[in-house]
């Protein structure tokens, strides 16, 4: 059930929240979206737009933004935890399900896990299985209206069961690997999987 839909404060909320375990330990909740990353805010430029996947596949893919926005699109509501320790609940999201670009190529037997790509170099690195679950999905709108440019517009990969930084910003494709390589922030002492429930915030956790 929403949680948005309900009369009352903040902290009402947040205590409804935890006695239906949504909230993970150590969280508050929020009702605003606080905007939070690395770098400035990219320029989009429709006519030179791409997305691409490579790495262990039989052929690599280059979609154009008007090829990726022709794809099936999915809505997903789900909850978003950061690991600045902040969770927002009931994001309505709308994209292309990862399970649906998936389809587009033939991954090898060997390909595993992935590292995603996005613009000026950033990375994150996930288990290709956990990309594979239903509510993954590269958004284009949230709550109904175009994705912000500051909270990863155009297109932002969804991951609702791990920490906030998993869910890449401004995200441009993704590489299929056979074995796990670091991303920007897990390079930087986050946790290389980050689940919320377990608090795997930084390595060594």
């Amino acid at each position: 059930m929403a949680l948005f839909g309900r009369d009352g404060n903040r902290k009402e909320l947040e205590n409804l929240a935890r006695r239906e375990g949504r909230l993970p330990p150590g969280q508050s909740l929020t009702l605003k979206w606080p905007v939070l990353h690395y770098g400035g805010v990219p320029v989009f430029d429709p006519a030179t737009w791409d997305f691409k996947i490579s790495g262990e596949v039989e052929e690599p893919l280059r979609l154009t933004w008007e090829e990726f926005r022709a794809l099936p699109q999915t809505e997903v509501v789900s909850d978003f935890h950061c690991v600045t320790r902040w969770s927002r609940l009931d994001n309505h999201w709308r994209g292309v399900l990862f399970t649906d670009v998936l389809k587009l190529v033939k991954p090898k037997p060997g390909a595993q896990f992935t590292l995603l790509l996005a613009e000026e170099g950033y990375t994150a690195n996930v288990p290709l299985a956990d990309l594979q679950r239903p509510d993954v999905l590269f958004a284009f709108e949230h709550d109904c209206a175009p994705l912000p440019a500051e909270h990863g517009g155009p297109l932002r990969l969804v991951v609702p069961h791990l920490y906030g930084w998993k869910s890449v910003k401004w995200v441009r494709g993704f590489l299929l690997l056979d074995q796990e390589r670091l991303g920007f922030w897990e390079r930087n002492g986050y946790h290389a999987y980050g689940d919320p429930w377990r608090e795997q915030r930084y390595s060594g956790r």
